[in-house]
């Protein structure tokens, strides 16, 4: 029997673009116009939640941002929406400009912000949406912002390989690729690396493993002391042939910038932890040719 899907691994039906009509190509090419102007785009996944995947990606954007590059920060993790807290935007209303809808500007850091949380009347506000609606609101989100000029768009998406990763993955086929989150246990690089299975189906690029949560180091004496088990998350980059960009430990001011809404590479920049973060965007930019 003849299939009728088409050789479209970002197509919302599975490839099935008869099905779709053909949106899939509409939204693509909508998206794609939107962004345009934006170099780099860097996808922050993991594959279970817990493990400081918003943290990574609010403090890439700001160390970009410190480095001078214009950087935008969109939130898709339309079920905990942390980045508005993580950078003290909470209650930013927001305005439009003809038909688009403008992103939220951090006064300290070239840094242009979206987050479903903008939207939501309350902070313990819960978003009810499945799938459809979810797909929807991203293509909005990337395509109907006006995101501008950027050097870099960093994008949070929400844990496991659901509705709002694969949207996300499909829209932007020309992602620099993501960077994977997980912690120094076992039982998360396995969830993680169904995220890695998951890009090598849609054919976007691995650009690194963080492990965080890696090992606690006193912030009295130095001495290092591993709370869970080490090497999972270098083990995992190993095994699946991806780069290995560092180790962050457990760091009190790391908890104490993200409730402040400070990104600690901003507020903590002479700790070793930031010192160790500056060291994996280091690994992880393009270099200069």
């Amino acid at each position: 029997m003849e299939s009728n899907k088409s050789d479209h691994p970002h197509c919302p039906s599975g490839g099935d673009c008869e099905s779709c009509g053909g949106k899939c190509h509409d939204d693509t090419r909508a998206v794609h116009e939107n962004l345009k102007g934006v170099r780099h785009i860097f996808l922050v996944m993991s594959g279970k939640g817990g493990v400081g995947k918003s943290t990574v990606a609010a403090n890439l954007a700001a160390s970009l941002s410190l480095r001078g590059w214009a950087t935008g920060l969109l939130d898709v993790d339309f079920h905990g929406p942390s980045i508005p807290k993580m950078l003290g935007l909470e209650g930013a209303p927001l305005f439009a400009e003809g038909e688009k809808l403008l992103p939220v500007e951090m006064g300290s850091l070239n840094l242009k912000v979206m987050s479903i949380g903008f939207t939501l009347p309350q902070t313990d506000h819960a978003v009810i949406w499945r799938g459809a609606m979810k797909h929807g609101i991203i293509r909005q989100l990337l395509g109907d912002v006006a995101w501008g000029d950027l050097d870099a768009l960093v994008i949070d998406t929400p844990p496991g390989t659901g509705d709002e990763c694969l949207s996300t993955c499909q829209l932007l086929p020309q992602a620099d690729g993501a960077i994977l989150v997980t912690t120094p246990q076992q039982i998360s690089a396995t969830d993680v690396s169904k995220s890695l299975n998951f890009l090598s189906q849609l054919s976007l690029p691995v650009l690194g493993i963080v492990e965080n949560m890696s090992g606690f180091v006193c912030p009295h004496c130095g001495e290092r002391v591993e709370i869970f088990s080490q090497g999972a998350g270098e083990g995992l980059a190993r095994q699946y042939g991806v780069p290995f960009l560092g180790r962050l430990p457990l760091d009190p001011q790391v908890c104490a910038g993200g409730d402040a809404g400070e990104p600690f590479v901003e507020r903590y920049a002479s700790s070793a932890t930031a010192k160790a973060f500056e060291s994996m965007v280091d690994a992880l930019l393009p270099q200069p040719s």
